[in-house]
């Protein structure tokens, strides 16, 4: 384990998220540094190490796993590339951070987590919203007691405008692509695991969707372990902006999570009064847990402990996915028993 040099990461896939997490390892983490960046689009690749120099630029990301010196991995690439990736990373003994989702299947996602395991090596799943300050406040009240015994949590997650019809069709679908953020948030926030789903869904933003074999609008319920109930609504189109709210109600009290805004002014006049917008893209709005979320894992490396977001916390979220996934197609509650597969 790397201790007295910095941890030297290599990035595959330069698209979006790819980008973010270079500049985060590049300019944002003084103990990271950027050691290599991979994409099937050397343009792509090459384009990034325009803005953020890496000593290797590269279509193939196999050519990063051969480097000794690289410590660890941001698989950043498109969701099916993601198993695979992880395998092989660990057998090349990489540490491994992985954006959501693992895998659609969860064969795949037990494979690489075997892998994993056997290798000893460290892996992180990137579900960014953890590392929101918004949100981890919640889950610090919860925790901590100050709203007693949780009873009902309210998620509302709604993008201002639907994805291209192309990506939908590879997206796996609302539920694993959307909803698995909220599903992942609804087990961080209560601390308590869901046995129960019921999801509804239409089509109601655009008919392209539909054709394209997906939904766009969605309501999940769910029943926890613990006891706590809780909903889940999805809309692929909120006109007014990125809407991402939370409401977790308990026996003493209750504590929520409004959006974030470009300022916090409050204009009134005689005909009405008003505020500005909700941040209108994902990456305004949760830019920060992004940085968060890199920074922890490059902690977890230079301290040896434990990745905040582990294997498991990346594979539940997919069972609750394909559970509330079979719930909409058989129009009734599904419990995650029925989905988890041989374990």
């Amino acid at each position: 384990m790397p201790t007295k040099q910095r941890i030297r990461i290599g990035v595959i896939g330069a698209g979006r998220i790819g980008k973010i997490h270079a500049e985060s390892i590049a300019r944002r983490i003084p103990e990271a540094e950027l050691a290599a960046i991979a994409d099937v689009y050397l343009s792509a690749a090459q384009a990034t190490a325009d803005s953020f120099p890496a000593p290797l630029v590269t279509a193939d990301y196999r050519e990063v796993l051969k480097e000794p010196a690289i410590d660890a991995l941001a698989i950043c690439s498109a969701t099916d590339t993601h198993a695979q990736i992880i395998v092989e990373a660990a057998a090349a003994g990489k540490h491994i951070f992985c954006e959501k989702p693992i895998d659609h299947s969860l064969a795949k996602i037990d494979a690489a987590l075997q892998a994993v395991a056997q290798a000893g090596v460290k892996f992180q799943v990137g579900f960014n919203r953890r590392f929101d300050a918004n949100f981890r406040k919640v889950r610090e009240i919860v925790a901590g007691g100050k709203i007693g015994r949780p009873h009902l949590l309210r998620i509302t997650s709604r993008d201002p405008a639907p994805p291209p019809i192309e990506y939908v069709k590879v997206s796996g679908g609302l539920f694993l692509d959307m909803t698995i953020h909220d599903f992942d948030m609804a087990r961080y926030l209560v601390g308590s695991e869901v046995e129960e789903v019921y999801a509804t869904a239409g089509v109601l933003v655009d008919p392209a969707i539909g054709e394209a074999g997906d939904v766009d609008t969605a309501l999940v319920t769910l029943k926890f372990a613990n006891g706590v109930l809780g909903t889940i609504d999805n809309s692929r189109q909120a006109v007014y902006g990125y809407d991402q709210r939370v409401e977790l109600l308990g026996s003493t009290g209750m504590v929520t999570v409004t959006n974030n805004t470009p300022d916090g002014h409050i204009y009134s006049n005689v005909e009405g009064v008003h505020s500005a917008r909700p941040l209108y893209f994902f990456l305004e709005r949760y830019m920060e847990s992004y940085v968060a979320e890199m920074k922890a894992f490059v902690a977890c490396l230079v301290n040896d402990t434990p990745p905040p977001v582990t294997g498991e916390d990346g594979r539940i979220p997919v069972v609750m996915a394909l559970a509330a996934q079979k719930s909409y197609l058989e129009n009734r509650p599904v419990r995650l028993s029925e989905v988890t597969g041989n374990r």
